[in-house]
């Protein structure tokens, strides 16, 4: 499977400089799901320098790209966090915001960033190995800061109100089982 998606600003927090952010997604054999992010715009752009690829915190205050997967038939999801300094993070949460906890992983993320204009800015092979091998709901999306400290939230579908990447709404893509049953 390999798609290429838009996401979309949310209505009360656009940017000023940023055109589009896209993510294309490819399905590699066995658990891994390669992930590139592509932003147009970047001028004004407020990327984090470049690190050691460690599991941190906080990533989501500046700008940050997000994926998450919510496995059928339950009310618990998992939040996996992706810095272009190629930092990463990843949790557990049992409902709605509620009951997170680190999420172990036996294999890191591994993240690039792109150079050229044309270049994914970040992309990133997550091992779902760990997760539970179901169909699941994906929702993809990103922070983006630009110089002034403004803000604004992408995301595939945007649910009523305030941005808010961990609502039901938010998780709009089918995914299959990583693994033959």
């Amino acid at each position: 499977m390999a798609i290429r998606l838009a996401l979309t600003p949310h209505p009360d927090a656009p940017s000023a400089k940023v055109a589009a952010v896209e993510v294309e997604l490819i399905a590699c054999p066995g658990d891994d799901l390669l992930i590139s992010y592509f932003v147009t715009g970047t001028e004004d752009l407020i990327v984090p320098e470049w690190a050691a690829g460690d599991r941190r915190d906080g990533l989501w205050e500046t700008t940050c790209f997000e994926a998450f997967l919510k496995p059928a038939g339950g009310e618990a999801y998992f939040e996996f966090n992706f810095s272009p300094s190629t930092d990463w993070a990843a949790y557990r949460f049992d409902r709605h915001r509620e009951g997170r906890t680190n999420l172990p992983r036996p294999v890191d993320p591994f993240s690039t960033r792109g150079e050229a204009p044309s270049d994914p800015l970040l992309e990133v092979d997550l091992d779902l190995s760990g997760l539970p091998n179901v169909p699941m709901r994906l929702g993809l999306c990103a922070v983006i800061e630009e110089r002034g400290g403004r803000k604004s939230y992408w995301a595939l579908a945007h649910p009523p109100g305030e941005p808010d990447f961990h609502h039901p709404s938010c998780f709009t893509l089918e995914l299959p089982a990583a693994r033959p049953a």
